[in-house]
């Protein structure tokens, strides 16, 4: 019985990730996208011979695969070992000063409503009550002179 609540229960650290699609929540769609087509195009009646305009699209292109692949597979590891690094500190920060911070002035100002409130009903109530009464019998009459 263990052993089989064991199997169901997935290590976050180990979990398959998707080698197809890697953007899952395309956050980089409109960053990062760039065609030949987004950075060189030339207008009509200004058109380079057909051969130097494949051969440009072939260098772009596979320039642009290759640096990539190459970058990653220098600096990859490094800066997601930053990234991780850069995370953890932010969630240590989060889960154990800012959320605990936060929490303590809830409770503080809780405890200041409540003097604060029970001020006004010990001391301002009775007066705007009193006023109140006063100027309930106040009747204001509009008239229009011509």
């Amino acid at each position: 019985m263990k052993n089989i609540a064991e199997k169901f229960v997935k290590d976050s650290h180990t979990k398959e990730i998707d080698l197809i699609n890697r953007d899952p929540k395309q956050i980089n769609d409109d960053v990062v996208k760039v065609e030949f087509e987004d950075v060189i195009a030339e207008p009509d009646g200004t058109h380079s011979l057909d051969g130097v305009w494949k051969l440009s699209y072939t260098t772009f292109t596979v320039s642009k695969y290759w640096c990539y692949r190459i970058l990653s597979a220098v600096f990859g590891i490094p800066v997601a070992l930053l990234w991780g690094f850069l995370f953890a500190c932010i969630s240590f920060c989060h889960i154990w000063a800012v959320v605990p911070c936060i929490k303590s002035c809830l409770i503080e100002s809780q405890c200041v409503s409540r003097i604060y409130s029970l001020c006004i009903q010990t001391f301002c109530d009775p007066f705007f009550e009193a006023l109140g009464k006063i100027f309930s019998s106040v009747r204001v009459a509009l008239r229009k002179e011509v």
